[in-house]
């Protein structure tokens, strides 16, 4: 195996255990909430099914990419925090 091939694969095996890592302790960060919390909650707010497409932003490449800027429409949401 080459240098290269080498510090590529330490390389891609050091992102891939800090990204298990990142997700470990966004899961320990989450709080816990009884059901009766999730009840309350559910009663507030609604289902997320009952939204209007309008009032919902697609987070998935914000958190897929560690919260890059993005621009949705004319609107620039920006995003500067790493997060889960």
């Amino acid at each position: 195996m080459e240098i290269q091939e080498l510090k590529a694969l330490i390389k891609e095996s050091v992102r891939e255990v800090l990204r298990e890592e990142r997700l470990l302790l966004c899961q320990a960060l989450i709080p816990y909430i009884s059901d009766e919390e999730q009840e309350e909650l559910n009663e507030m707010f609604g289902s997320p099914s009952d939204y209007e497409d309008e009032e919902l932003v697609d987070m998935t490449d914000w958190v897929k990419h560690g919260g890059l800027s993005r621009i949705y429409g004319d609107n620039k949401i920006l995003f500067n925090c790493r997060v889960c």
